[in-house]
């Protein structure tokens, strides 16, 4: 008889810490959800699993991997909570950091904020070196100079440095040079730089993502270490992985290393498993839409695939101004987040009004029906006095909910200073979270050339599945795709993730002017710095690279990516790489400028290898009775009539393949609840995927839904 092997997928949140087990030879799934311990996420790890074991005792010693996604790193920036970081830079460029960009990101508000500089001026040094543009040194470290700074930083209680000099991009000598001088004098500190965290162009991005690896590296190193040592306590001795900004997963040594990686490990994943789903029904626009306790995550897939940024930023000031955080340059899937979730405060703001989010209650205290001593209304208490969901069948039935603290909370926070009812509160702040949810949505696919009518919103989260049908109606959106275990759906998308790696380069050269040999060598570098970096993460299996060109116009601020063909570059002719360029720049922006100089900036290389998808069983076809799989029936309130109206309760275990009911309805499971309004029908495929179509009054709207697996 074949050994049991799993694969275990843990996926930190900032209310739920979610678990998948999948069985490696059945492909059986088990799940668990548990709330989050924000004073030491490995606690809740840890519980996590020991309730799984409850369920298939001594599984942990069968376990082969790991999988993780954490929010550790990016709320420790967002609550600088991190390391004290000392900044190493080259003369005349300590103040990067606040000079920035020296462009506001809002003209005409004279008083605008920007977020505080990871690393204080007090904490910052010059080195008198120089390189020139093209690499050339014109000075070199002095040591005896490096030993006075890493003296002084000694005597500060600096923990962690960042290097970062001009132009080390194009040669990084002088930073290996000091690097030497601090393993060798001071190897109790931790250290960052640039030339192996970001070998880019744009000084200020750079220092700023290397300032803030070395910032959360200290508290990754300890918590990663602390978790592995928890984990073999209670009989894991597999692989572990974390998931990664980008999409893939790395290796933990990778991620105590440059824990900028990680910054958006948990949202990604909810997004590969939406990829993997368009994937597999041919779907050509996807959008992916998870809400969880703390956030919503959303992004458009395109064609079974989620574009990569090389930019972002973490800790605005103000949430929806772009220019008010701190830009990190790393690869990451292009999600929006914005800070709507179950846990999502509702409150009256200055001007009276009614407002949702972005506070959120998090895990301590929860919402108000949590019964944790939480008094402020939120999105869960309100789904809750709306009938959406069932108090006593929250996780499963193993956490009560008590609707009157909820009624209470909405009564005296909202409904009585409104001079309004208490439902009609309640309601409220449901439309008004699926309206600020909504129009982000628009902005979002507007931005990336989709047309909301047509895309396929994928649910995933504990809150997800309650909220997408009314997000749906909002945005105009046909169809709906809820897929198995869509309550940990980013848990369950780490398994869809290749061990990945990204590098990257900046050399800038016309594309008149570039010497294509040179160009090829600067490649097979990458793919053997990153085939590196892959070692010892899956042995035997072949590295996948593939290569992208980072290009401009001359003059240009902002590059566009090209992704080519993985051949000896010295293969392609000037004459191709530029019109593929202006193909893509014409795509994007309608048209080109042909006669206008063009040159590369950066050169990047994905290293991968193989993925090891999971597989979903079929659906039982034994039971074909519509009844047997409903629950029963609960007055919940309608979006269209404006009243509580009896909702069919179904249980989703129970439900087969090609069972297909009208609205209005409630579909049970575990981790989460689905919401279907009277105006939608649902159908489920042989594999349990939920496929929900919403009529108007007109007639329907038009949708792929029945070329995927929902309506003939």
């Amino acid at each position: 008889m074949e050994q049991v092997t799993y694969r275990l997928g843990c996926d930190i949140g900032g209310t739920f810490t979610d678990f998948v087990l999948v069985n490696n030879i059945t492909g059986e799934f088990h799940t668990n959800k548990c709330l989050t311990t924000p004073s030491d996420p490995s606690d809740a790890i840890e519980q996590g699993i020991r309730e799984l074991a409850q369920i298939l005792p001594g599984f942990m010693d069968n376990v082969e991997e790991i999988i993780h996604g954490t929010t550790l790193v990016i709320n420790a920036i967002i609550e600088r909570k991190g390391a004290r970081t000392g900044l190493i830079t080259t003369k005349g460029f300590r103040d990067i950091l606040e000079l920035g960009r020296e462009k506001r990101y809002d003209a005409y508000d004279i008083f605008s904020e920007y977020p505080e500089p990871i690393v204080p001026r007090a904490d910052r040094a010059e080195i008198d070196e120089r390189l020139t543009f093209d690499g050339r040194v014109l000075k070199n470290v002095d040591t005896n100079e490096v030993l006075k700074v890493l003296e002084k930083f000694k005597k500060d209680g600096i923990e962690s440095i960042a290097v970062c000099f001009i132009n080390s991009y194009e040669n990084s000598v002088n930073e290996k040079k000091i690097k030497e001088i601090i393993e060798k004098e001071a190897p109790e500190l931790f250290l960052s730089t640039s030339f192996e965290v970001l070998p880019e162009i744009k000084e200020y991005e750079r220092t700023c993502t290397t300032a803030v690896n070395a910032y959360v590296k200290p508290i990754t190193f300890w918590y990663l270490n602390k978790l592995i040592t928890r984990l073999g306590t209670i009989g894991f001795d597999g692989k572990f992985f974390i998931m990664l900004s980008s999409g893939g997963i790395t290796s933990i040594e990778t991620a105590k290393n440059f824990p900028v990686r990680i910054i958006e490990s948990g949202p990604t994943a909810a997004v590969i498993a939406s990829q993997h789903y368009g994937q597999m029904f041919n779907i050509a626009d996807m959008f992916c839409f998870d809400m969880g306790g703390t956030t919503a995550k959303s992004c458009l897939i395109q064609d079974g695939h989620a574009g990569l940024v090389s930019t972002f930023e973490v800790g605005r000031v103000q949430r929806f101004q772009k220019g008010s955080g701190l830009p990190i340059q790393v690869p990451v899937v292009d999600l929006m987040e914005i800070g709507a979730g179950g846990g999502s405060i509702a409150k009256i703001s200055s001007l009276g009004l009614l407002q949702v989010g972005p506070e959120s209650a998090g895990a301590d205290p929860g919402p108000a029906c949590y019964k944790q001593g939480g008094d402020n209304p939120t999105v869960t208490d309100a789904d809750l006095v709306l009938g959406y969901l069932d108090p006593d069948f929250f996780l499963g039935g193993t956490m009560a909910l008590d609707i009157e603290l909820s009624k209470k909370a909405i009564q005296e926070k909202i409904a009585r200073p409104l001079g309004t009812t208490m439902v009609e509160a309640a309601f409220g702040i449901h439309d008004l979270i699926n309206e600020t949810m909504a129009s982000a949505a628009k902005t979002h696919i507007a931005e990336k050339g989709g047309n909301p009518n047509i895309v396929t919103v994928s649910a995933f989260g504990g809150a997800g599945p309650v909220h997408t049908y009314g997000l749906a109606k909002k945005i105009g959106a046909g169809s709906i795709l809820v897929p198995p275990l869509a309550g940990v759906g980013s848990a369950l998308g780490f398994f869809t993730a290749p061990v990945a790696f990204d590098l990257s380069r900046s050399h800038r050269k016309v594309l008149d002017e570039a010497d294509f040999k040179g160009i090829e060598l600067l490649f097979n570098e990458l793919e053997q710095e990153s085939a590196k970096i892959l070692e010892g993460a899956q042995s035997g299996d072949e590295i996948i690279f593939e290569r992208t060109l980072l290009m401009r116009f001359v003059g240009q601020g902002a590059e566009i990516d090209l992704g080519i063909e993985l051949k000896d570059f010295t293969m392609f002719s000037k004459d191709e790489i530029r019109t593929m360029f202006d193909e893509e720049y014409k795509r994007l922006y309608g048209r080109t400028s042909v006669e206008s100089p063009v040159e590369f900036v950066t050169f990047k290389v994905r290293a991968s290898l193989p993925k090891k998808p999971f597989s979903i069983s079929k659906l039982s076809t034994q039971n074909r009775n519509l009844e047997t799989c409903i629950k029963g029936e609960r007055q919940a309130f309608s979006v269209i009539k404006k009243e509580y109206i009896p909702f069919t309760v179904y249980d989703r275990s129970k439900l087969f393949a090609d069972a297909q009911f009208n609205g209005p309805a409630i579909i049970e499971e575990r981790e989460s609840t689905i919401v279907i309004g009277e105006d939608a029908k649902a159908k489920v495929d042989d594999y349990g995927f939920i496929w929900i179509k919403i009529v108007k009054s007109g007639g329907p709207i038009k949708s792929d839904i029945g070329q995927v697996g929902g309506y003939k």
